[in-house]
């Protein structure tokens, strides 16, 4: 059972069909009191009529004996006086209960009098207010329930009476019962109905999902993140979800494609100052005359900052970023950076960032190592504030890049240059981290030219 209402269809028709048998409920509720209070106006109505016709009779001196509202054998009539004596009554009139005395045979009327209310009606006025009773009474063996109105009259001769007259209320009791009737049995119906459609509508609708799930599920077993989704042909909610799962998939292939590249390109790089290294202690090993001590530290050197680069990329897509507490003088550190470097110049200007001192300062020293390599003769460092940013420019005399590479220099071990050895060029990984260090500093890394010719690259970070 559980299970059953862990899916969400079937949660979708159980509360349709709680919403649909609360309306239903309330609804048919209404309607009947509707109805009720409609029929039982009508028999008010009816009994009204009766009274206020016998009213007049007496109102004209009719005699009581002759009174044509006594001889109906279907509405129950009495004329009582003031002190609540029955006067008058219908013949067939056997049990009365609900007006103002339960006696069904006449007794002998003693005069009466208006009293000395200034509201007393004058001899042969009727009222004009009516009041309602419900009650019951037997006619001539047959025993009902009865709306009764009572109006009352002024006479010349027996002074204040009060008519009393009934309309039966089996047609209101019949219509009442006959509307329940059929609700009791409809309304379950109806909410079978409503229930069934529910069910197929939202099987119907979840079809796409259920599609999805699947999809997905053979994604996971097989490890095949060129799959995608099936898209529905539709602009609803489901075929968003297609959608961005399809994205989310791609991005992921991506991630996981550009992961296995990384791998790779990270063991052909390592493979190299490892081999030259083992070499170099091989031999060192059969003839330690030759052994090599300086060009075995330099390999040693850059496997070292190798490793140092695989780390810090690592921990970048992980997701780490820098402290925003700490501040860091861009001016200082370009100053800092450019200190015993041969032909490099600094023209900076004060610029606070928000960020980690070490990673900005690999940025520089990654910019500067690059701009030494390509430069002819000079390279130069700029900083300034531009509208909110710090502006950090690194520019060289050489080449420069061609517009069309300007975008890939910044991939991982990416070389423009193909016949450089990597003795001289590095492992292609310098501005790959330069650009990531700066995108989490919330800031851009670009290429162009520089006004003097050359390179330019530059470095844009949020002020503090």
């Amino acid at each position: 059972m559980s299970r059953l209402f862990g899916s969400v269809r079937a949660r979708a028709t159980l509360g349709a069909t709680l919403v649909v048998a609360v309306a239903l409920v309330a609804a048919g509720a209404a309607v009947l009191l509707s109805l009720r209070t409609n029929l039982i106006g009508e028999a008010g109505t009816q009994a009204e009529r009766s009274a206020r016709a016998v009213a007049a009779e007496l109102a004209a001196r009719t005699p009581y004996d002759q009174l044509s509202g006594l001889d109906d054998d279907h509405t129950p009539v009495q004329v009582v006086t003031e002190d609540g004596t029955l006067v008058a009554a219908g013949e067939d009139l056997e049990r009365i209960s609900g007006t103002a005395t339960g006696a069904v045979r006449p007794a002998a009327a003693r005069p009466g009098g208006g009293g000395d209310d200034g509201d007393a009606l004058e001899p042969g006025e009727i009222g004009e207010e009516t009041t309602f009773t419900n009650g019951s009474a037997t006619v001539d063996g047959t025993t009902q329930d009865y709306r009764f109105a009572a109006v009352e009259v002024e006479t010349h001769d027996s002074g204040l009476l009060t008519v009393y007259a009934g309309a039966p209320l089996a047609a209101e009791h019949g219509a009442v019962r006959t509307a329940l009737t059929v609700m009791l049995i409809g309304f379950p119906l109806l909410l079978g109905v409503v229930a069934g459609v529910t069910w197929l509508v939202t099987r119907r609708a979840l079809r796409p999902v259920e599609g999805i799930r699947r999809e997905m599920a053979a994604i996971t077993a097989s490890e095949d993140l060129a799959r995608r989704v099936p898209e529905p042909d539709t602009h609803d909610e489901v075929a968003r979800l297609a959608r961005t799962t399809n994205e989310t998939l791609a991005a992921l292939e991506a991630s996981v494609e550009r992961q296995r590249r990384f791998v790779a390109d990270a063991s052909h790089e390592l493979r190299s100052p490892i081999a030259s290294l083992r070499t170099q202690l091989e031999v060192a090993a059969a003839h330690p005359e030759l052994l090599d001590l300086d060009g075995a530290v330099e390999d040693t050197v850059r496997l070292q900052r190798l490793a140092a680069d695989l780390l810090l990329l690592a921990r970048l897509d992980a997701g780490e970023r820098p402290a925003p507490a700490a501040r860091v003088e861009l001016a200082a550190l370009a100053r800092e950076e450019a200190a015993g470097r041969a032909g490099v110049t600094v023209d900076a200007e004060e610029a606070e960032v928000a960020g980690s001192r070490g990673q900005l300062g690999r940025v520089l020293a990654n910019l500067l190592d690059n701009a030494q390599r390509h430069a002819r003769s000079a390279a130069a460092v700029t900083v300034r504030r531009e509208r909110g940013w710090a502006v950090v420019g690194v520019s060289d005399d050489g080449d420069g890049v061609p517009e069309a590479d300007r975008e890939r220099i910044f991939e991982r071990f990416v070389r423009l240059d193909a016949a450089r050895s990597r003795d001289d060029g590095g492992a292609g990984l310098g501005l790959a981290i330069a650009r990531d260090v700066a995108v989490r500093h919330g800031g851009t890394l670009t290429a162009g030219d520089a006004p003097a010719g050359g390179a330019l690259f530059e470095l844009r970070l949020p002020l503090a």
